[in-house]
């Protein structure tokens, strides 16, 4: 497979003697490279080691979740600091996550729209975001504020009881006039979360995400939405139907999201559910795997070489070798599922929960935007004869986003250091024209 992103390859013959017919049909001028964009509330999680007398001096809740207001958090970060107390201070954030896996993946650019301080000290949490996020990741549209950015700590005792305390900072000040129409009218696809909707009155964050759609819509970019936690989407499940049929083209999330999203607690049901709104869902089930389900036109559907798989939908799996389109794009839509159990088994042990199914939704755009870069690298190949969303089969993108779910389940962060070894080819490779 072909994707954009340096490869470690070695090539007997130099890599610039290309093919002399690809030669004679492309331009000489080198051909633009594939990206998405995305916006997040950027915050940095910061993780220490304290006594229960820290937790009671500052008003924390034992083993809770408490909301902390900046001057509190100043205060307990400078006594974290002084103290050497802070274990580890990590880049955090749905999207600020997503996006940086992504880059890691392709080894090419994402761009990443938020706030960051305009004053960074050596060393400060504002500058562990930076250096824990992709050099590939564009930071240079981020909005500049006077103030902290977001902050969630985690207080370990001596017996492992963790406490949060959150401080939201200025995280949702990112304004509408800081979102650049240029940037997102040349991306694969525009990456939003649930949390952007639902800022403290007063706060733009909500405003600024809707004037990403409306660009998004106005120049036909995908707009992917993660629902971050089945609590926010439970609160009004109807509104979030009729926003994600309104403007949503792709959806990420867990199996209890997708419950409080549809009713149905059945993973494929749900998927199979949100398929009456979106084009392409992405639905992580734990130690069950993952599901994925789209439209492919009905002419054209593949039948898998794999296994078909019982469940509510009756082999549901038969035609997960089709590659995803979206349905305005279909003449005669047919709904196309998949499934994949965890890689391996899933890990012996479980380093951390957090960010598996953003690590599994950056595979799902990495393969959406090499459908791009090919597409603009050759349009003349049969693989674009059609308006395909993904550039490989819906199997083949479960298997993509279940492999990098597993490598972030295996370590501590929820951020890809490197990359993965190239992915193998499957039987239904050989269908596809090189």
């Amino acid at each position: 497979m072909k994707f954009p992103g340096q490869r470690k390859s070695k090539h007997y013959f130099p890599v610039s003697a290309r093919d002399p017919l690809l030669q004679q049909m492309q331009p000489e001028e080198e051909v633009g490279t594939s990206y998405v964009v995305g916006i997040d509330q950027i915050l940095v999680d910061i993780e220490a080691k304290v006594d229960d007398d820290f937790v009671q001096r500052y008003g924390l809740l034992p083993g809770q979740s408490s909301l902390i207001d900046d001057s509190t958090a100043e205060a307990l970060y400078q006594e974290l600091v002084s103290q050497s107390l802070i274990t580890h201070q990590f880049a955090g954030g749905t999207i600020g996550n997503t996006l940086h896996n992504y880059s890691v993946l392709a080894d090419d650019r994402s761009v990443l729209l938020g706030v960051m301080c305009n004053n960074i000290q050596i060393g400060s949490y504002a500058y562990r975001y930076l250096c824990n996020t992709s050099s590939r990741t564009d930071l240079n549209y981020l909005q500049g504020v006077d103030g902290p950015i977001g902050r969630c700590f985690t207080l370990v005792n001596d017996i492992g009881e963790r406490t949060f305390a959150i401080s939201p900072g200025h995280m949702n000040q990112l304004r509408p006039e800081s979102i650049p129409e240029e940037v997102i009218a040349g991306a694969s696809a525009l990456v939003l979360t649930s949390y952007l909707l639902r800022s403290g009155a007063g706060e733009p964050m909500p405003e600024a995400a809707m004037q990403a759609i409306s660009y998004a819509k106005k120049h036909q970019v995908p707009v992917v939405l993660t629902l971050g936690t089945q609590y926010v989407i439970a609160d009004n499940p109807q509104a979030w139907r009729d926003f994600i049929n309104e403007h949503v083209s792709i959806l990420a999330m867990n199996e209890d999201e997708a419950c409080a999203l549809t009713g149905i607690s059945d993973p494929l049901m749900a998927s199979n559910r949100a398929l009456d709104w979106v084009d392409l869902v992405l639905c992580t089930a734990g130690p069950n795997g993952l599901y994925m389900a789209g439209y492919t036109e009905e002419e054209f559907k593949r039948t898998t070489q794999h296994p078909l798989l019982p469940g509510a939908i009756a082999e549901f799996n038969q035609y997960e070798f089709s590659r995803a389109m979206r349905r305005e794009s279909c003449v005669q839509p047919l709904r196309i599922f998949s499934h994949i159990a965890p890689y391996m088994g899933g890990p012996e042990k479980i380093m951390n929960t957090n960010g598996a199914g953003d690590g599994a939704l950056s595979a799902v755009l990495h393969d959406i935007a090499a459908n791009g870069f090919h597409r603009t690298s050759v349009p003349n190949s049969s693989k674009h004869a059609r308006e395909y969303l993904t550039y490989s089969s819906l199997a083949q993108v479960c298997k993509y986003a279940n492999r990098v779910s597993y490598q972030v389940l295996n370590q501590h962060a929820p951020r890809l250091s490197r990359g993965l070894p190239e992915r193998e080819d499957s039987l239904e490779e050989s269908y596809w024209e090189r």
